[in-house]
């Protein structure tokens, strides 16, 4: 869920690659880093935090020149030490190199165990180390050749930019799980990012997407790129997550309009409905396109009744159940002026565990709600995913573990629906294929 950002030949790229950062502040907030080539040589500043902790003046003072790539990170691989931030920079035989990845390896474990008996020796817990390694131990003679064989060892999800002393490679998986889009800056160079509302705010103009599996390839001082399609035909996959919860409403990813998926989602959702009820209030803030679809579908009035605090810190936060409860309280207060007496419908964009719908149903009665008919604009998770989300196990993922009347009975709400997979695809348009793991099981990288 992390994301990626690379400029190139473009005055101050760290800055710009920094804007880029700050607008996917959505897609992970526990560390933050930018590495930037000038003169042949790599500068990278990392840390845990926010993008506006990590970076200050000063941080543009290192990070001079006109390549750089940046990356904030959500773990799913590795642990929260500032060793497991990215880029993942180190200098090998043919000079200096960075690494950003976006995505997870499936046979990370196999390619690491592997290395580490051939003599490497690891710095950090994430699998994005493993491609450093390969790279720097192949024995081709150019790194764009180093990149090929190395990408052809590695399976699963992946977007990566690696950034050389005068060189940018773009890659993507063969199956296009993760976003990867290529902007044209106002000053003739290229932005390359995991979402299009970056573009918005850097002023660059939207050229296209990068396709599945192929390799670009930036030069310092040249205007035009260089594309190679690295794997033969594959049926791409991207996440319908992204659609659903991760990407900023205001990207367009793979050609769709996020914003306008999700009031589809909340549309479906109404069509098949048959709750009579007084309002229906999102769950802010990833549920509010999906709500006004509904409202609008089903002619029942729209109310954001549920505030949130925007301002609700991470880091204190212990992942402990009591902690998880209380964390509900400090982000989410419904108003009771609007709710007391009323019949409403909630919409959210998914249940995992269950224990925050659980915690919403119980501070809407306590707001004075009549009756709480939770509908949500996803189907049931009932599976872990492998391919860059960190979804829990089995174990704790409601959804394999209960029916939807069970869940419901959990989070003490009067009635619950899910949209089905069929539903979702059809929202979605079913032109083409989604990697729906987490709703079918079919991990359909082997």
């Amino acid at each position: 869920m992390c994301a990626i950002v690379g400029v190139i030949n473009s005055k101050d790229a760290a800055k710009t690659a920094y804007y880029g950062l700050f607008s996917m502040q959505h897609r992970g907030q526990e560390a933050s880093g930018i590495s930037a080539s000038n003169n042949h040589h790599i500068k990278t500043i990392k840390n845990r935090g926010l993008v506006t902790e990590v970076f200050d003046s000063s941080s543009f003072e290192v990070l001079k020149g006109e390549m750089a790539i940046g990356h904030n990170r959500y773990s799913t691989a590795g642990s929260d030490s500032v060793l497991d931030a990215q880029p993942v920079s180190a200098k090998y035989s043919l000079g200096e190199i960075s690494i950003v990845h976006n995505g997870n390896l499936i046979n990370k474990d196999e390619v690491r165990e592997s290395l580490v008996e051939d003599g490497a020796i690891f710095q950090s817990n994430m699998d994005t180390e493993n491609i450093l390694h390969l790279i720097a131990r192949s024995k081709k003679e150019h790194l764009q050749d180093r990149i090929v064989e190395a990408v052809k060892q590695i399976k699963g999800a992946y977007c990566l930019l690696i950034l050389s002393r005068s060189k940018m490679f773009v890659l993507r998986d063969p199956y296009g799980i993760r976003p990867l889009s290529i902007g044209r800056l106002k000053d003739g160079g290229y932005i390359v990012s995991s979402e299009t509302c970056s573009f918005d705010l850097v002023g660059a103009t939207f050229l296209r997407d990068v396709k599945p599996g192929e390799m670009l390839i930036f030069e310092e001082g040249k205007s035009e790129f260089k594309s190679i399609q690295l794997f033969g035909q594959t049926d791409p996959r991207i996440c319908a997550f992204e659609y659903i919860y991760f990407a900023r409403p205001d990207s367009v990813i793979d050609g769709k309009n996020v914003y306008d998926i999700r009031k589809k989602l909340g549309e479906t959702l109404a069509k098949k409905s048959k709750i009579k009820a007084d309002l229906v209030i999102p769950v802010p803030d990833s549920g509010v396109p999906a709500a006004l679809g509904y409202a609008r579908q089903s002619g029942i009035p729209f109310e954001m009744a549920i505030v949130r605090n925007h301002y609700v810190g991470r880091t204190f936060i212990e992942p402990t159940q009591e902690m998880r409860n209380l964390k509900v309280k400090l982000k989410l207060n419904p108003m009771s002026d609007v709710l007391k007496g009323k019949s409403v419908v909630v919409i959210d964009d998914s249940i995992v565990r269950g224990t925050t719908s659980k915690k919403i149903v119980e501070l809407l009665r306590h707001a004075g709600a009549k009756e709480i008919h939770m509908k949500i604009a996803a189907p049931e998770i009932k599976f872990p995913e492998k391919y860059g989300i960190d979804t829990p196990s089995f174990a704790e993922l409601i959804s394999a573990n209960m029916n939807a009347s069970e869940v419901c009975k959990f989070i003490g709400a009067d009635s619950l629906e899910f949209l089905s997979i069929d539903e979702l695809i059809g929202a979605l348009g079913n032109e083409r294929k989604y990697s729906l793991v987490s709703f079918d099981g079919d991990y359909f990288i082997k």
